[in-house]
């Protein structure tokens, strides 16, 4: 009797130990998923010994994702799209990656590309792209990886100024995208004033980029109001309570430095053009004023979305950003880990920045800049 009481005591041991130690498992994948999940898209191996892809022709209609869609607007925009590629085996992605592209068709074109479609032709380089997860870590093999991206964004950009060589141009980007569009309109457009007199105005969308190089006096500076053509709206976004996003953004935040590499922003505040109001102000834009924002994913290229009004306020606040809740459960991040990291699989301003665009492409119309290339158009055509 002794022994089987005993026994059973031992089993009970055993059993509480067992069910302990999966309880302890169980906490620790749930406090360190996001570290697991995280270097387990690490390529492993030193950036200055890696050998990336080969590099895209441009020359060629493959390398494009979009290339002049056809659309009702007389301008040309180049669009630099965001992070579809989480990583793992590369640091830079090859530019046909069957699932970073199928994200590309089915997030990225129709929420973010395709609000430009009303004021001009659209065209989206795919480019080796930095994956998901440099955009994770600080590392400086991170950093060579997304300023390596570059060069084939400024190998597009040439090969789409030739085709593209006067007239109204809008130069945009999101995410990613955003910061390789910050680095093209710093190093070609601000340096070059016949591209500055083209530059309806540029869009820097959900990225981080330094407010003190788009000053008043700035080559191009930031967009003061909606009339005002050749400059720069940008803005990076974090949610009203949610301040881990925002301590993240701000370990991880950078900019380019004038050798073409990423250093830490540290304190130097970020550029914030509220895009409900066109404006870098600090005032608090009320929900009422919300044109729309948008879900679009998995609409055909050309198919207008609906729109969803007075969904959200937005203030800059320290150079972020700040919207509140939206009303609607179409605006939640869905998908995998990764997925919720990339830029939104919807777009809370869709309707705000397309009524931007068209309003800033008048204006450029009415300017000196749109007088004479009409002039130049009509003598070209006589």
């Amino acid at each position: 009797m002794g022994q089987r009481a005993s026994g059973l005591l031992i089993r009970r041991i055993i059993g509480g130990v067992l069910i302990g130690l999966v309880a302890l498992i169980v906490v620790a994948i749930l406090v360190w998923r996001g570290d697991i999940l995280r270097s387990g898209l690490d390529p492993e191996v030193p950036f200055q010994t890696y050998e990336p892809p080969p590099a895209p022709d441009y020359a060629a209609r493959s390398a494009w994702a979009l290339l002049e869609e056809p659309a009702t607007g007389e301008a040309a925009v180049f669009f630099v799209h965001s992070t579809t590629y989480d990583g793992g085996d590369h640091w830079n992605a090859p530019i046909d990656e069957p699932v970073a592209e199928a994200w590309l068709r089915r997030s990225v074109l129709p929420n973010h590309a395709a609000l430009f479609a009303r004021s001009g032709a659209v065209s989206v380089p795919r480019y080796r792209q930095a994956s998901l997860y440099t955009r994770l870590t600080i590392r400086e093999d991170a950093r060579e990886a997304r300023a390596f991206a570059y060069q084939d964004i400024l190998a597009a950009f040439e090969v789409w100024l030739t085709r593209n060589p006067d007239g109204p141009i809008i130069i945009a980007g999101v995410e990613q995208g955003g910061e390789l569009a910050a680095r093209l309109l710093r190093e070609r457009v601000g340096s070059d004033a016949a591209l500055r007199a083209r530059l309806v105005a540029a869009y820097l969308m959900d990225a981080v980029v330094p407010a003190d190089e788009y000053g008043p006096d700035a080559a191009l500076p930031a967009c003061r109001d909606r009339a005002e053509t050749g400059c720069v709206i940008a803005w990076v976004q974090v949610r009203e309570m949610d301040e881990e996003a925002l301590r993240r953004l701000h370990r991880r935040a950078m900019g380019w430095t004038g050798q073409g590499t990423l250093e830490l922003l540290q304190a130097r505040p970020y550029l914030c053009v509220n895009p409900v109001l066109g404006a870098p102000t600090d005032r608090h834009a009320e929900q009422r004023e919300h044109l729309g924002g948008a879900n679009a994913t998995d609409l055909e290229w050309g198919a207008r979305p609906a729109f969803l009004n007075r969904q959200v306020s937005a203030q800059c606040q320290g150079g972020v950003l700040r919207y509140s809740r939206p009303d609607s459960d179409a605006f939640r991040q869905t998908g995998s880990w990764a997925d919720r990291r990339k830029a939104a699989s919807y777009n809370l301003f869709y309707a705000d920045l397309e009524a931007d665009v068209e309003r800033r492409l008048r204006a450029w119309d009415q300017s000196a800049a749109g007088r004479s290339a009409r002039q130049s158009n009509n003598a070209s055509s006589t």
